[in-house]
């Protein structure tokens, strides 16, 4: 059956959320950690809502042929849908892991746009002004970004709809300081003592992300110690965000800024067979709607003989 659009388009460019916020004083209560409440300015939230609908965010599979799931469980698509700049960290590819997990893991992907472009070296220079430089890598540099789209699911042939603004337990394993922007409804990140993912060792941090607001967390104690969650995301405001993507209902948005060696970053068009076929779907996807990906694909011998426009 053919996926059906939401019934509801997303609003034109929402008007940011009234805050009551008494997080001013963030920063020097809690070591390790900033938060700023209002770090969009309206023009740039404007600027970056007018961004987000020409994008085409995707789902993907956590698992592929060359990287099946373990043996007796099934296959699974992600909570929410996607999209990276910089450098893609293909589920299936089982993401960017230190160590052991550098080779192959992460796909070169397309520029931040000027708007983002100008948080990062905002931001950059913050990190550098309030973290000790043990915590910061000598290269360190926000050059990837994962775009996380929270909200409900519909089936396109029931209607169901299913709630999926969610994450659970993880860490994020790229080296140094991570930062993250919020837009839409408040969500509850938290930081948790786990022994190991699933367990319920106990909250240690939690802190509401507010729309436009700023949190970067670094440091031994929340990169190494702990694992973080997003718990909840509330739906209050009953306003969908951009882009309009089939079947599914967008209440908040997130951007996650992280950084990744160059050194460890990878071309499509060098790939090795067995991951490039395993991620050449989305590749095809994205390259319908993105002359970059158009580019990456031409590049590669034979991957994009199957793109339509």
């Amino acid at each position: 059956m053919r996926p059906q659009k939401s019934q509801r388009s997303p609003t034109k460019n929402p008007k940011p959320v009234k805050k009551k916020s008494n997080h001013t004083s963030f920063e020097v209560r809690v070591r390790g950690m900033h938060y700023d409440p209002t770090f969009v300015s309206p023009r740039d939230r404007e600027e970056v809502f007018t961004w987000l609908k020409t994008l085409n965010p995707i789902w993907e599979e956590r698992f592929s042929k060359n990287n099946p799931p373990p043996q007796g469980q099934p296959n699974r698509s992600l909570l929410r849908p996607v999209y990276w700049l910089g450098n893609w960290q293909f589920a299936c590819l089982d993401y960017y892991h230190p160590p052991q997990g550098i080779e192959n893991r992460c796909v070169r992907a397309e520029p931040y746009p000027k708007v983002l472009a100008r948080w990062v070296f905002e931001i950059e220079q913050l990190v550098r002004n309030i973290y000790p430089a043990a915590d910061i890598p000598q290269r360190w540099r926000l050059n990837t970004c994962l775009i996380n789209f929270y909200g409900t699911r519909i089936d396109p042939i029931t209607g169901k709809r299913e709630d999926s603004a969610r994450v659970g337990e993880h860490k994020d394993f790229e080296p140094g300081p991570v930062a993250s922007v919020s837009f839409g409804e408040r969500a509850l990140i938290q930081f948790v003592s786990s022994s190991r993912i699933g367990t319920r060792d106990g909250v240690v941090f939690q802190q509401w992300l507010d729309d436009s607001a700023l949190q970067i967390f670094g440091g031994s104690r929340w990169k190494r110690e702990t694992f973080h969650r997003v718990q909840r995301v509330e739906n209050k405001l009953k306003t969908l965000l951009p882009p309009q993507i089939e079947n599914f209902e967008t209440r908040r948005i997130n951007f996650t800024f992280r950084y990744v060696p160059e050194e460890h970053i990878v071309r499509y068009c060098n790939l090795p067979a067995p991951q490039a076929e395993d991620v050449s779907q989305y590749m095809q996807q994205l390259g319908t709607h993105s002359s970059f990906f158009k580019e990456e694909l031409d590049a590669r011998p034979g991957s994009s003989e199957t793109l339509h426009p």
